[in-house]
């Protein structure tokens, strides 16, 4: 079992040569943790003793750190039952000027950020943690007004809109602040989702003018850190690459899928300025088999060899319909046989 070792993600992430093969993922999942860890938990309320569970789970599979978030800072929303996937119009809690001033905003300063240093004991030598949020921008402002219901506000009110994206955007600026201030930190991921598999969310102008500029603002309070900035969102916005990559300023990009854009095809397109990262496709994980799997996988090792800035992962995470040995024939490919 190979020791973790964090400058190779950082040298993917400045789009360099890593020392070796290296894994990038953002979640596994909770059958995947527990069987990597080799251990349980008493209980899920146990913050230390789960975000343990993570890193050595990440450790033992090869990744040279352990993704987290840097506290419990949200935006509260009506609880509805347990369910695997939900409407993007699930939430109705801002619908005018009135919910919005009767919302209970949170203020990111009240959470406590100390559980990113209680983790730092827990991190084996060479490991750090990767830190992303509680959901990104768009995602957010999506969750507490409803996808339709944000679409009709665009044209309807959009004082309302751009008083919302401030309220949301800058509450996630500060979240980043407080988590960059701590040394077990080595990177952090601004995670929202902007497209559909054809197209933008909102229009490419509203993202621009909405989305943009908050991004902007947490890439710039997370290089002022000295940390790599790492985008994960999902969709179709492959015409605004060169805004992720030139005026965002993006490290690295995260979540690829083989109908939108193939990585192979992506990591040619921008590899040469934007670190790719993951991408073995989540529904080509499910179907194919593992020798499938780890030939696609290997190929694409093969193909960063070299030139670097790419890791190797699915291409967004590691659901449970996904069996294990389709997820081990992909990592093999990187660290080999875990036995």
């Amino acid at each position: 079992m190979r020791k973790p070792d964090f400058k190779n993600i950082l040298k993917v992430l400045n789009r360099e040569v890593p020392d070796r093969p290296t894994l990038f993922e953002l979640f596994l999942n909770e059958r995947l943790h527990r069987r990597l860890a080799g251990e349980e938990i008493a209980s899920m309320n146990d913050k230390l003793a789960y975000g343990r569970l993570l890193i050595h789970a990440f450790k033992n599979a090869g990744y040279d750190y352990a993704t987290v978030c840097g506290s419990a800072f949200h935006f509260p929303k009506p609880q509805i039952h347990s369910r695997r996937t939900i409407s993007l119009n699930e939430y109705n809690v801002i619908h005018d000027r009135k919910s919005f001033d009767d919302y209970q905003w949170p203020d990111p300063d009240s959470f406590d950020y100390s559980y990113l240093d209680d983790l730092k004991g827990e991190l084996p030598e060479g490991m750090k943690l990767i830190v992303f949020g509680p959901g990104g921008v768009l995602e957010n402002v999506i969750s507490l007004t409803g996808f339709d219901n944000l679409c009709y506000m665009l044209y309807e009110d959009p004082g309302l809109v751009e008083d919302l994206f401030e309220a949301v955007g800058s509450r996630l600026v500060r979240y980043y602040e407080h988590c960059c201030k701590y040394d077990s930190v080595g990177a952090l991921m601004s995670n929202d989702d902007w497209g559909f598999n054809h197209q933008t969310m909102i229009s490419p102008k509203d993202l621009k003018r909405l989305v943009f500029p908050w991004h902007k603002r947490i890439v710039e309070v997370i290089h002022e850190s000295g940390k790599p900035a790492i985008l994960h969102s999902c969709g179709n916005f492959n015409d605004l690459m060169d805004d992720v990559i030139y005026y965002l300023k993006f490290d690295a990009k995260h979540s690829f899928e083989d109908k939108i854009i193939p990585v192979e095809e992506a990591y040619e397109k921008w590899g040469s300025r934007i670190a790719i990262l993951g991408g073995i496709d989540v529904n080509f994980m499910a179907i194919s088999t593992p020798e499938e799997i780890n030939l696609r996988s290997r190929l694409m090792l093969e193909r960063s060899s070299g030139r670097g800035g790419y890791a190797l992962g699915t291409g967004n995470s590691v659901p449970e319909y996904i069996p294990d040995e389709h997820y081990f024939a992909m990592t093999s490919a990187a660290v080999g046989s875990l036995d």
